[in-house]
């Protein structure tokens, strides 16, 4: 493996050489804000029973186990705030050096550094849903009704079940959204895969269909993933040591 200086080095080279540059963020990238991510130990899938779409649907107790993770989770997602890898990625949007931002994280944190351009193919945790009519609520007026004792908060204007505005294990994923980022990743030349395990499809098939379009692959990530093969560069070092090492080189050229 190349130093890392090198490999900060290679990357800039292929920014300056791009003409289309896409970016693909997990949840590694938001660690750093202190959000939990999904498998690592302590983490939220070790903390608590993934309740399905289906669970939530068909029974009013995986309705609570749901919510009361939501819950708990509510204050640590609630009080994050971007980290240095939001703040590269807003500034390389600025620069004209990233095209699309692609995450599968529901946090809102790259729209609070500043990224534009973001489409959230795993939805948002900051607002919530009913199912039946589609009325939203800002997911801190849910979290208000939690606290107060509403085990499995309902519409109070067609009874139907309130949920977060994300996408559940067993949920169809949002095709507008899914649409925008395969459209993005088959025209990039360049996709910068951050802070994710690509272990849940079809989010994980993202890298692999912009390596058969001929796409370069910048690989950041703290584990191993299932296609580091694909990799053009490969960091395993923090993101945000990462990407802002890449910004500020871009800044001194």
């Amino acid at each position: 493996m190349n130093s890392f200086e090198e490999r900060i080095g290679h990357v800039v080279q292929l920014l300056n050489d791009s003409k289309d540059v896409s970016a693909f963020t997990g949840a590694g990238i938001s660690t750093e804000s202190g959000i939990s991510d999904f498998r690592s130990k302590g983490g939220v899938w070790d903390r608590f029973r993934i309740v399905t779409y289906q669970e939530f649907i068909a029974s009013h107790d995986s309705r609570v186990e749901y919510w009361r993770m939501k819950k708990e989770l509510f204050h640590e997602i609630k009080g994050a705030r971007p980290n240095k890898a939001h703040m590269a990625l807003a500034e390389l949007e600025q620069a004209g050096k990233l095209n699309c931002l692609i995450t599968q994280n529901i946090d809102g944190l790259h729209q609070d550094g500043g990224s534009l351009n973001v489409i959230e193919i795993h939805g948002t945790n900051r607002k919530a849903v009913c199912l039946d009519c589609g009325k939203l609520w800002p997911i801190e007026e849910i979290q208000e009704r939690l606290e107060a004792g509403d085990l499995a908060p309902s519409c109070n204007e067609c009874q139907g079940f309130i949920k977060p505005a994300t996408i559940s294990f067993g949920q169809s994923m949002p095709k507008a959204e899914m649409i925008r980022a395969f459209q993005c990743v088959v025209q990039c030349d360049l996709l910068l895969m951050i802070g994710s395990s690509l272990q849940v499809e079809p989010a994980a098939s993202i890298p692999r269909e912009a390596h058969k379009t001929g796409s370069n692959l910048v690989y950041i990530n703290r584990t191993e993933t299932p296609t580091d093969h694909l990799a053009d560069v490969l960091f395993n070092e923090d993101a945000g040591e990462v990407l802002s090492s890449i910004v500020e080189r871009l800044r001194d050229n």
